[in-house]
């Protein structure tokens, strides 16, 4: 039996037990923390340098025992401590120092490397949190770390969603989302790490704890309207996780359910338009994770895809390549099927619709029962109707019948129908995207380029219209020098055309090269030897097109045969050993029967044989001479077409040069036979002669077709025969070098002394200097002997004369267009290869090339005049104003051909940049889109050369275009580009000295303007601004017009943005003073204006004084016989006589009192001026009121008089005061001595009128005054 004091040694075990539990507990932590220290401080790795290299006994792995100290405190804090602490809980103090400890720790980033340290410190801070009820204290640590430590940001997650699952108490992951929540936007715009950090720790959260963070999500979303973009995209993140997570096995309301999740999608299409570009394109991937997540539903996904569509052209290269992600992600996870043909969708809803129509019932109450179904019920039979689509979409259309007659549930079918009407939707949206897809292709940016390469290959798989043809936009890509674009376009075409059978491969390589352009062969060509070089182009492969060209397959079609030959030419670039095999069946097949029915299989074939390799050239020497007889053949002949023959006789020609050990000789019996089968009329004896006398009667037989022909026939032989000069002097030179090389190599075996003093003698005579100047001046007589007729035997030297006297005979040519192209283009290339001929011949050139009719005429002459500047770029310097005519044609093929041979010139340094650039830079905003490109394209290429050309052209380029009169719009659009290639700060400083400096001089309006207009497309700095400052003088005297100043503002609004708070005051001082000027030119302005009207005013009243004394001395005879009879009008014009001078002599004595003000500043020139026009007018007015009265008439005409002089009078004081501001500051006596004359003027006018009768108003007086007055006149 045990007493009452038995209960003491039970406390006191119980609190001994405590004690030791927290004494062990801060020695092991101590222990952890201690160690950590001494690892940072690196204190072990010293002591362990100084000792004596003896291995320690009491060594450990402390990596191990530190995580079984954590995982220790850890199980201690999770046990039920009630019984050492009592009810009150667990020691505060106790508590407040592992917690502490534990953060302590986590800052450290190799603690938390090890696995076992880091749960241990995650089951610590959610036992505390939790079981412990300190949420608040270890809400506020987590909180700290988070915005501190980047590194802690996935294990704190870790920790509070572990703490929720352990415990099944959320608290701790609610206190942060409120904490988060309840902070200023603006801190977190401040801290843009720790708002990083804060948005990584809620999505981390949100992947661990969807349901939780879904109902506390409202807190957060009033973050979206903050400044920090990295909240927003976390935020997004966050909605993307809880979309796909938090509503998937929830029981409750199911409609609730899907309103929340409904709401939460509307906001991410919301943020689709956010300002920041990082938001849009984090948008745009939250919504490919959704789509691979399937957690999109049908009604959803063409809002989403129509979202997406409109941001590939967005102005930000990442918000397009998310754009273009998603849709290649929506494409591949598509819900529809794996077919979206647009016709197939809709010939398939056609008979569901049908279907549908005839099993729906007739009673409304039925029909409003079956539509009543709720969206959650459309979303989950998804995946059904998703099915029956992709069956209908992928059948056959025979088969279609059998599908509908297998679905007889109504609703099924009307879910189908929903289903293919949104598939049918998804399939316009994507075909719609294909030109802008076309326009990325050629995107600068390199990301935009391989993305849509992706989705158009994705495209080609869903078999999307026009995916295709926009396929094939990619191949000039292949030249583009970015390595990436290369491999991207390389790696496409491979898993297009190659990745197949042989046959089929084959086939596809044939059609690809039938429907290719000039520029896309180009790229195949480059391509297919690539591939074939890498051997990812198979023998088999090419077994199987020799079988497509020799028609060893059923079915080809001589077009095929011609395309199998063109992708083997394009092999045979690399490997030359590919035709050696079938050189026979090249000569049968390309110059034979079929070459007839496809008259291009002759220029494919002989394209191959320049292609043989030098073995297979040999052989084809010694054994056919028929490959020759079918090219001679070919150029004489008149069976090919005509548009056709010029490409074939083309490559005929080069081919012959190119195969026969003696062209020269073949060449010239090709020519004289073409000249035989033209002027057949005539005898072979006689041939040169009818060309050189220019016979009438045999020229009237001619045909213009062959004649045509003969001329282009000639014209090429010359041009070739120059290229083989020039090959036959390398090949010379060559051989000289490497006999040399041999003939040293010998003597240094021989004798090396003797070889040595023999070279310096030879270097010494300059024997082999005259070697090379002898095979020089041979190939400048060989090519000079080309054109000269000086020789009776040089046929093209006769056709030369022939071919300039054609040429200028434009009234024939102008009758037969075809013939003009023929002519003039041969001229050109006769002209490429005499420089005399062609200086000779420049000026009907440049005449033609400007005044011919036919837009192909001037089109060759343009391209031509590029090849000559390269060849004589002497010649044509006098002519560099006509060249940059060209770019003025109204023709667009001739433009574009201008621009581009302008554009070759100047870029490769072949023509200097001159002062007729403005009409480069006019092409900017032509009316053709493909011109505006290059020209466009031509002035990027030409900032990159040197130092930026452009800064030095741009004053120059301003001053041309404020003189040709352009549409201001079209003005601003060439500037805006020119400018915004200058990139320097430097050069946008200088250029504010160059601009501000054309004001001076300027009176124009219109090019005040246009310089501030440049002024405010400028980047300023600092330096710049103070620049336009410093010049404010130069452009003072434009501020007058409004637009000017709108221009400046701009300016000072752009660089209030970058100003610091100092350079501020500087720029609103400049500001005011702006503005300030701005009023005082505008009140300037409108003073001019009113003393021009004055001046106007005074001229047109001397006119009216005149005319009005003349009817005065008319009627003095008619006043004398006027009797003293009153009329009422009399008095009442009298009356008005009255009233009117004295309201005019008021108004004056105002103005005089208010002048000297005015012209305060002046002199006595001024106040002289004045009283002088005072003066006269006051006579006037005195002279007329003597003047008697005698009727009416004679009465309104002196009050017309009166009234008109005293309110000139009026009006010139007030025009002399407005006025004296802009004399103000030219004082002098003369302004004071005309002040003077006015006011002597006026009082004189004011004596005599008061002398002078004055009628009252009275009616009484009137008629005495009258009467007075008649009876002095009598007197007199």
């Amino acid at each position: 039996m045990s007493s009452p004091s038995d209960t003491t040694p039970i406390t006191d075990r119980i609190a001994s037990h405590r004690n030791a539990l927290k004494i062990y507990s801060f020695f092991i932590i101590s222990i952890v923390l201690t160690e950590e220290s001494a690892a940072e401080s690196g204190t072990g790795a010293k002591v362990t340098a100084h000792g004596r290299k003896k291995n320690h006994v009491y060594a450990w792995n402390w990596e191990a025992q530190r995580g079984r100290i954590m995982s220790l405190v850890a199980n201690s804090l999770e046990a039920d401590l009630s019984l050492l602490f009592g009810p009150g809980g667990t020691d505060e103090r106790y508590l407040s120092f592992v917690s502490k400890c534990t953060f302590v720790l986590c800052e450290n980033q190799n603690v938390l490397k090890d696995e076992d340290t880091r749960n241990g410190l995650c089951r610590i801070i959610g036992a505390i949190a939790t079981k412990h009820q300190r949420v608040s204290q270890i809400s506020a640590s987590v909180s700290h770390l988070i915005h501190k430590f980047d590194f802690t940001v996935p294990h704190l997650a870790e920790a509070v969603a572990s703490a929720e699952k352990k415990f099944g108490d959320g608290s701790l992951a609610i206190s942060l989302v409120r904490e988060i929540g309840r902070a200023d936007p603006k801190e977190y715009a401040r801290d843009s790490v720790g708002a990083d950090n804060v948005g990584r720790f809620l999505v981390e959260l949100a992947d661990r704890l969807p349901k939780l963070m879904s109902t506390n999500i409202g807190v957060l979303i009033p973050h979206f309207g903050g400044e920090s973009y990295k909240i927003r995209n976390a935020l997004v993140g966050v909605l993307g996780k809880l979309a796909a997570k938090a509503f998937k096995d929830v029981e409750g309301d199911s409609n609730a359910r899907l309103r929340s999740k409904q709401a939460m999608l509307e906001i991410l299409i919301e943020r689709c338009r956010d300002v920041s570009a990082y938001t849009r394109s984090r948008v745009l991937q939250v919504w490919s994770e959704l789509c691979e997540e399937n957690s999109i539903s049908i009604g959803l996904w063409n809002e989403v895809a129509s979202v997406a569509s409109g941001r590939l052209e967005d102005k930000s290269a990442i918000v397009r390549k998310s754009a273009l992600q998603l849709l290649i992600t929506m494409l591949q996870h598509n819900p529809f099927g794996p077919q979206l043909r647009t016709a197939t969708f809709e010939a398939t809803l056609e008979k569901y619709k049908e279907k549908l129509q005839g099993m729906e019932p007739s009673n409304p109450d039925k029909d409003e029962v079956a539509n009543d179904c709720s969206p959650g019920e459309v979303i989950l039979g998804q995946d059904e109707s998703v099915s029956d689509s992709c069956l209908a979409s992928s059948q056959d259309q025979n088969d279609h019948d059998a599908t509908i007659v297998d679905i007889t549930n109504l609703e099924q079918i009307r879910a189908l129908v929903a289903s293919l009407e949104a598939g049918l939707r998804f399939s316009k949206c994507i075909t719609s995207l294909m030109p802008i897809l076309v326009q990325l292709l050629a995107s600068s940016s390199a990301t935009d380029v391989e993305n849509t390469i992706l989705l158009l290959m994705r495209c080609r798989q869903f078999q999307i219209e026009g995916s295709e043809a926009a396929l094939r936009k990619m191949l000039p890509l292949v030249f583009s020098q970015d390595k990436s674009i290369y491999e991207a376009v390389e790696s496409a075409f491979i898993t297009l055309y190659t990745r197949k059978s042989p046959t089929e491969t084959a086939k596809r390589l044939l059609d690809l090269a039938i429907d290719c352009s000039i520029g896309d062969l180009a790229a195949l060509e480059s391509l297919v030897s690539s591939l074939v070089s890498k051997a990812e182009i198979s023998s088999s492969t090419v077994s199987a097109l020799w079988d497509y060209f020799c028609f060893n397959i059923n079915g080809v079609r001589p077009v095929q045969s011609r395309g199998a030959l063109s992708i083997l030419c394009m092999a045979a670039k690399s490997s030359p050993s590919i035709l050696g095999a079938h050189l026979q069946d090249i000569i049968d097949i390309g110059f034979g029967r079929w070459a007839k029915e496809e008259p291009l299989l002759a220029r494919t074939a002989c394209l191959a044989l320049q292609r043989l390799s030098d073995e297979d050239k040999g052989k084809l020497i010694n054994t056919s001479s028929r490959v020759f007889a079918a090219l001679q053949g070919l150029v004489t002949s008149f069976s090919i077409p005509e548009k056709i023959w010029y490409g074939a006789a083309d490559k005929a020609i080069s081919t012959i040069y190119t195969l026969h050990p003696a062209p020269e000789i073949f060449a010239t019996e090709t020519a004289k036979k073409s000249l035989s089968s033209v002027f057949s009329v005539l005898g072979n004896e006689d041939v040169s002669n009818g060309i050189e006398t220019e016979n009438d009667a045999s020229l009237s037989s001619v045909s213009p077709s062959k004649l045509g022909r003969f001329l282009f026939v000639i014209s090429h032989i010359a041009l070739n025969h120059l290229v083989y000069i020039e090959n036959s002097v390398r090949k010379v030179q060559k051989q000289i070098r490497k006999n040399e090389k041999s003939q040293s190599t010998v003597d240094l075996q021989s004798d090396v002394s003797k070889s040595t003093e023999a070279q310096g003698i030879n270097a010494e005579l300059g024997l082999g200097a005259t070697i090379d100047i002898a095979i020089e001046s041979l190939a400048e007589r060989a090519e000079k002997e080309i054109v000269c007729c000086s020789s009776k035997k040089n046929l093209i030297g006769h056709c030369g004369p022939f071919l300039s006297k054609l040429c200028r005979n434009l009234t024939l040519l102008q009758k037969f267009p075809d013939l003009q192209a023929s002519a003039m283009l041969a001229l050109c290339r006769l002209m490429i290869i005499d420089a005399e001929f062609c200086e000779a011949n420049l000026q009907i050139l440049f005449t033609v090339a400007e005044s011919a009719p036919s837009e192909i005429v001037r089109s060759n002459c343009t391209i031509a005049l590029g090849d000559l500047a390269v060849r004589f770029p002497n010649l044509l310097e006098p002519w560099t104003e006509y060249i940059y005519a060209r770019l003025r044609d109204p023709s667009v093929s001739v433009r574009k051909n201008a621009v581009l041979v302008i554009s070759h010139l100047i870029l490769n340094d072949m023509m200097k940049v001159k002062g007729y650039i403005n009409e480069m830079a006019v092409r900017i905003e032509d009316e053709d889109e493909r011109i505006s490109s290059l020209a466009k394209l031509f002035f990027h290429e030409l900032s990159k050369k040197g130092s930026n050309p452009i800064y030095n052209l741009l004053p120059d380029i301003l001053g041309r275009l404020c003189n040709q009169h352009l549409k201001e719009e079209t003005f601003c659009n060439i500037m805006q580009f020119l400018i915004n290639s200058i990139k320097k700060d430097k050069q946008m400083e200088a250029l504010v000295d160059k601009l501000c400096n054309r004001f001076a001089g300027v009176n124009d309006v219109r090019q005040w303007e246009y310089i501030s207009y440049c002024l405010s497309q400028l980047t300023f700095t600092e330096k710049g601004l103070k620049k336009l400052i410093d010049n404010f003088k130069m452009f003072e005297h434009a501020l007058s017009e409004d637009s000017v100043m709108n221009h400046f503002r701009s300016v000072i609004s752009k660089c209030k943005k970058f100003a610091k708070p100092e350079l501020k005051v500087c720029i609103e001082e400049f500001e005011e003073k702006l503005s300030k000027v701005h009023q005082e030119k505008k009140e300037q302005e409108e003073t001019t204006k009113n003393a021009e009207a004055h001046r106007q005013r005074i001229g047109s009243l001397d006119e009216f004084l005149a005319t009005k004394e003349v009817s005065q001395n008319s009627g003095n005879s008619t006043e004398e016989e006027t009797s003293e009879v009153v009329d009422p009008s009399v008095d009442s014009s009298t009356e008005h006589k009255e009233n009117t001078p004295e309201c005019s002599d008021h108004t004056s004595t105002e103005n005089f009192q208010t002048s000297p003000q005015a012209t305060e500043s002046g002199g006595a020139g001024e106040i002289q001026s004045t009283q002088t026009v005072r003066k006269g007018v006051s006579q006037l007015r005195a002279k007329k009121t003597r003047d008697p009265v005698a009727d009416p008439s004679v009465d309104s005409s002196t009050e017309n008089k009166e009234n008109t002089p005293e309110h000139s009078a009026n009006t010139s004081t007030e025009n002399s005061q407005t006025s004296a501001p802009l004399t103000g500051s030219e004082g002098g006596d003369e302004e004071i001595q005309s002040t003077q004359s006015v006011r002597k003027g006026a009082s004189r006018s004011r004596a005599k009128k008061t002398r002078d009768p004055v009628v009252e108003d009275s009616a009484v007086s009137g008629p005495v005054r009258r009467a007075t007055r008649s009876t002095r006149r009598q007197g007199r």
